[in-house]
């Protein structure tokens, strides 16, 4: 099956290069914004409502990507699926980032872990109701040696 996906905006980062930037959103504070497209804004009426948003965005990874990696926080390899390796079959990116104002197409944002000019892909809001889970296994991630 094919599929085509269209970039709805651009993130705009502090962070220009991959090894300035936090491996996750969770264990970021810097400030950046999104800038959606015209012919989108009309999709972020009430967005603004929202504290926590998902941001769903392109990834470049010149070097391709392997089945097997070793990820930031481990020493040990692990299949990609089983880590949030970034570079990946489909390299597409995945943050929770903090809202902080929505203006006209422009999205101010705390939690930025990606690199500036990121295609942005989608928006979804952060729901608790939804996306909290209870009783989670977390595999590797609760064996590592360090935390």
């Amino acid at each position: 099956m094919e599929n085509t996906l269209t970039s709805i905006g651009v993130i705009h980062s502090p962070f220009t290069d991959p090894s300035q930037a936090p491996i996750q959103s969770s264990r970021s504070t810097a400030i950046g914004s999104v800038e959606v497209f015209p012919e989108f804004v009309d999709g972020l009426r009430d967005l603004g409502e929202f504290s926590h948003i998902f941001l769903l965005y392109l990834i470049e990874c010149p070097r391709g990507y392997n089945l097997q990696v070793k990820p930031f926080l481990d020493d040990q390899e692990h299949g990609i699926f089983a880590t949030r390796y970034p570079c990946r079959p489909n390299p597409i990116g995945l943050s929770i980032v903090h809202l902080l104002h929505v203006e006209g197409n422009r999205l101010d944002i705390e939690g930025i872990d990606m690199l500036d000019g990121s295609p942005l892909l989608d928006i979804k809001p952060y729901v608790p109701d939804f996306d909290h889970r209870e009783n989670v296994q977390i595999g590797w991630y609760g064996r590592r040696a360090y935390h």
